[in-house]
């Protein structure tokens, strides 16, 4: 029976944490969120090179490929838990994206440095589509729903993919 309970031990633990992220819907809150400031801010600085918009947006696209990087490092060592955790991550970081995005037309979150630059309003604005921001944002904060369910499945789609050995002895 503990052998059938095995692979969705790490599903278990990742529960609370699934649901905390749910629940918070992206709120600013978590310690991981200053993390993920850092990666969004370095962004900015690694596609610099390649013109204001995406330089803009290069901010967003670091908070996804950084946790994207971990999920395919993983996937290659086939290491289910810690895809499992990463895809929580990435959900986190869309979930953070998602509440930045619904910001563009009110502006209301506090922003790093002069205050004055929105990333999500110059890119919104540039595509004609500010008006969606609650609607590209919700979007979003969804789509990290579901990948934070996908992840608590995952065992489901990857049995035959190494689990943490808890030496679990009953």
């Amino acid at each position: 029976m503990i052998e059938k309970l095995k692979p969705w031990i790490a599903s278990l633990v990742l529960l609370p944490v699934g649901l905390f992220f749910i629940f918070n819907r992206g709120e600013f809150i978590f310690i991981l969120d200053h993390v993920n400031l850092l990666f969004h801010e370095g962004g900015h600085g690694v596609f610099g090179f390649f013109g204001k918009f995406i330089y803009t947006l290069g901010g967003t696209l670091m908070q996804i490929i950084i946790p994207s990087l971990f999920i395919l490092y993983f996937y290659v060592n086939r290491q289910r838990v810690g895809i499992q955790v990463s895809l929580i991550y990435l959900a986190e970081n869309l979930m953070n994206i998602g509440v930045y995005v619904s910001d563009a037309r009110s502006r209301n979150l506090p922003l790093i440095g002069k205050g004055t630059y929105h990333d999500w309003t110059f890119l919104l604005s540039r595509m004609n589509i500010l008006e969606y921001d609650h609607f590209i944002g919700d979007v979003l904060y969804y789509a990290a729903v579901l990948l934070i369910i996908f992840s608590l499945l995952l065992p489901l789609f990857m049995k035959d993919y190494e689990t943490v050995d808890l030496n679990l002895k009953i």
